[in-house]
């Protein structure tokens, strides 16, 4: 353990804020500078590249919060990999970190912080040497490699401060940041593709355009977009309805008597954290699968103008079915592609949940611990941890699970249908902003501009 903490303490770290709290103007001025930063880095284009192999994959850079070709192109990619890689050791029993503690906390930050600087290093040769990013003649590709090290590092710096002077996570902030820019471009853009010179690219001016035409194809095109807008509107209101359902458990304060709170348990417990992992992981299995057949070796499948096309990735990847119901090509083996787009993601983000309630201090141990420290027991029992935690465990571990499996077939629906900003990237935005709006109410009800509170309404 020596060793392992003196290696966290070789590595860089973003110093903590003098404050024991801060104030929101605080927060939102270095929100602000944080999303400054990362766009100004996602426009710098890396020296030296010759072609960009992946610039074609930009559906899938959102979700990673990259931008491939720039400083930034690995993206929150290291951090969730990282993440993952320490769950499952963790909840595994083959590491173990005592969360309760400070210090096992910290060791657990210190060892996810390794783990993701060395995904950044191995990510980064990756994609350099399976032919990703090319160097120019007589660029060594180590300084590609450097850069997208460099860039990667800077990530994670920008992560903690996010965490330590900012609002929420920095991987939140930079998956909202560019899904929003997106939705929005997908929305409302009026300028034609480099591809199709004819006609908008924005689903809102392709609407307009196409039923002033009303021609037959026309008329199709505005139908697909139509449902494009009406699935994202849906999806929009349900996640919203489904982040605000809770559950309330009556607690009191043992000294205090006829005085009672209510501790919400919300339906989605674990919130987006299980989104992130699962849909960063299924980025990674199609650039890693992209980056095996540039190199000659098409182990996880092969690619056709960027739609996977035969193998395991076609498998993860979500047809496009109201789109294909619409011009009426939808078959069988779509319908049972979709099927096990469902059901790898539905599984994958309840077992995500479940870890990271264990590992993230969510569990009903950890919460009972909060609860007593606050002064707070059940009314008609003694004040005692060993009783709240078997109430709390009565409802958090079937919460992990419920909700793990509800927040899995909402992010694979909403791509499935198609909604803009890719279905999970819309599902995460939400999520993310609607714990933003919680986190605001909760914290700085009184200490923001009058204004904005009359405007939040909090």
């Amino acid at each position: 353990m020596e060793v392992l903490d003196k290696i966290i303490s070789y590595l860089p770290e973003v110093t903590p804020p003098q404050e024991k709290k801060r104030s929101f103007k605080q927060k939102l001025r270095w929100t602000g500078i944080i999303l400054a930063l990362y766009f100004i880095l996602a426009l710098i284009p890396l020296y030296g590249m010759a072609e960009n192999a992946l610039e074609q994959f930009a559906f899938l850079s959102t979700i990673l919060g990259a931008s491939f070709g720039s400083l930034i192109s690995l993206g929150i990619g290291p951090i969730v990999t990282a993440s993952i890689v320490l769950q499952l050791l963790n909840g595994s029993g083959i590491v173990n970190f005592d969360l309760t503690k400070q210090e096992g906390k910290r060791r657990f930050q210190g060892v996810q912080k390794i783990l993701a600087v060395f995904f950044t290093v191995v990510e980064a040769f990756i994609f350099v040497l399976l032919g990703g990013f090319v160097p120019e003649v007589g660029i060594s590709p180590l300084v590609l490699v450097g850069q997208l090290t460099l860039g990667g590092i800077f990530i994670i710096l920008m992560d903690e401060m996010a965490s330590k002077y900012g609002f929420g996570s920095g991987v939140s902030l930079f998956i909202a940041a560019g899904v929003s820019v997106e939705i929005f471009v997908q929305l409302l853009n009026p300028f034609p593709s480099p591809l199709n010179p004819e006609i908008a690219t924005g689903a809102i001016p392709v609407i307009i355009q196409s039923l002033l035409s009303a021609t037959p194809d026309s008329l199709q095109l505005a139908s697909i977009e139509i449902a494009k807008v009406v699935a994202t509107v849906v999806i929009f209101f349900i996640v919203v309805y489904a982040q605000a359902m809770k559950v309330e458990i009556p607690l009191t304060f043992g000294r205090v008597k006829g005085y009672g709170v209510r501790w919400p348990l919300n339906f989605l417990y674990s919130n987006v954290i299980p989104i992130i992992l699962v849909a960063a992981l299924l980025a990674n299995l199609q650039l890693l699968a992209r980056l095996f057949e540039n190199w000659g070796y098409p182990l996880l499948g092969t690619f056709s103008d960027a739609v996977p096309a035969s193998g395991f990735v076609l498998w993860i990847s979500p047809p496009a079915i109201l789109t294909e119901l619409i011009v009426g090509s939808f078959t069988a083996f779509m319908a049972l592609q979709s099927l096990t787009y469902v059901i790898v993601y539905t599984i994958g983000a309840t077992v995500f949940s479940v870890f990271w309630v264990q590992t993230s201090g969510l569990d009903a141990s950890s919460q009972a611990k909060q609860m007593v420290s606050s002064g707070l027991q059940i009314p008609g029992f003694r004040r005692d941890k060993r009783v709240l935690e078997r109430l709390l465990d009565r409802y958090i571990g079937p919460l992990a699970i419920l909700g793990g499996i509800a927040i899995g077939l909402l992010a694979s629906t909403a791509d499935l249908v198609g909604a803009i900003g890719t279905g999970t990237g819309l599902l995460l935005t939400v999520m993310i902003i609607y714990k933003l709006y919680e986190d605001i109410a909760k914290q700085h009800a009184y200490d923001m501009n009058p204004a904005l509170r009359k405007f939040i309404k909090v």
